[in-house]
């Protein structure tokens, strides 16, 4: 469960990750991070640039609705 004092992070990774690391190395801001087998979205960090959402070859970046 969230903490919820954490901003929540306009894009999410999902199921279809494959970690090839591409947004891990595109994120200017380094909002994305292993965490437990999978990939994570620091909220506080997110500016919402979507240039993960651009690279990822897996198509495994959503964008989140407001």
């Amino acid at each position: 469960m969230a903490d919820p004092a954490e901003p929540t992070a306009p894009v999410a990774v999902t199921s279809s990750c494959t970690a090839c690391g591409a947004c891990l190395l595109t994120c200017p801001e380094h909002a994305l991070r292993p965490q437990g087998g999978h990939l994570a979205v620091l909220g506080d960090r997110c500016t919402g640039c979507l240039e993960c959402v651009e690279i990822c070859p897996a198509d495994a970046i959503a964008v989140l609705d407001e």
